[in-house]
């Protein structure tokens, strides 16, 4: 399937203020690119890209006085398969664990793992180690936060959002991962796109989601406490210990955010020529992968 995606976003400025944008997908999405997705900027600035130490693709410039826009519209071919699902996934002994999984046991910005750790094995200190631990601490953090835009924080830590029970979906993954950690289940923090498809609309603008991966088996799976149950094309951008090291956006200074927008659909062949507001296919007419 294809999935069409970019956004257009718009900062204010008073005097020039040094940027750094995490907006281009993961190297190992690069592959998929039909279009490319090149980062724009208006007015033109220089910009310079590197990588750095958890393999995200991030864009340096500096934002002139005024305003600047950044934007990108690109088609990237995906499965059009669900979250992988494995069930009997053990969970591994921390002396087996690979030297880069070791980070994300540890206690981070938003992720305050020794103050969630008597409540993590509350939830699922009796479920079986590996997947069923892991989707009972998913299932209790769907079940415990009310999902609300005019609540986002962006101060909101784990702890905080285990107290106040509300939150959007970076609250969700953080409270989710620090669940995780606090049972040696390791966990790191996913921000990316995520639209509509093989489920009916949720009613809310698009936006970039975030969900989370846990080492299990061997390997990385994604789960999404906010939706709590598998979805289909996920594009990451960005991974991290938590949302520290995944922001969309960081300014050098101040900038205001004025516009915001972003486009995640399936589309045809046949669209990519047409405007992104014209090319999501109805839902129900997703074809199979």
């Amino acid at each position: 399937m294809l999935i069409r995606a970019g956004f257009d976003i718009a900062f204010a400025t008073q005097v020039e203020v040094p940027m750094l944008a995490l907006l281009s997908v993961r190297p190992e999405r690069e592959r998929d690119l039909r279009t490319p997705g090149t980062l724009l900027t208006d007015p033109a600035v220089p910009t310079r890209q590197y990588r750095d130490g958890f393999g995200n693709v991030c864009t340096r410039l500096t934002a002139p006085r005024g305003t600047i826009r950044l934007s990108s519209d690109f088609v990237i071919e995906d499965s059009g398969t669900p979250d992988a699902f494995a069930p009997d996934a053990g969970q591994q002994p921390i002396d087996a664990l690979p030297d880069d999984v070791l980070l994300y046991l540890m206690s981070s910005r938003y992720c305050e793992v020794s103050r969630l750790a008597d409540e993590a094995w509350a939830i699922a200190g009796g479920a079986k180690p590996g997947w069923a631990r892991v989707q009972a601490l998913v299932s209790a953090v769907h079940a415990r936060i009310a999902f609300d835009y005019d609540a986002a924080s962006p101060e909101r830590t784990a702890r905080q959002a285990f107290d106040e029970r509300v939150g959007v979906c970076r609250d969700f993954a953080h409270l989710a991962i620090t669940l995780c950690r606090a049972l040696n289940i390791p966990a790191r923090y996913c921000t990316g796109y995520l639209g509509d498809i093989g489920i009916e609309p949720i009613d809310a603008p698009m936006d970039f989601s975030a969900w989370f991966e846990a080492w299990l088996g061997g390997r990385w799976y994604a789960f999404d406490a906010r939706h709590d149950t598998p979805r289909i094309g996920r594009i990451v951008i960005a991974r991290g210990r938590d949302a520290t090291d995944t922001a969309i956006t960081t300014a050098f200074g101040n900038a205001e955010l004025v516009h915001f927008h972003v486009h995640t659909d399936e589309v045809a062949d046949s669209d990519l020529s047409r405007p992104p507001e014209e090319t999501a296919l109805p839902q129900g007419a997703r074809r199979a992968a």
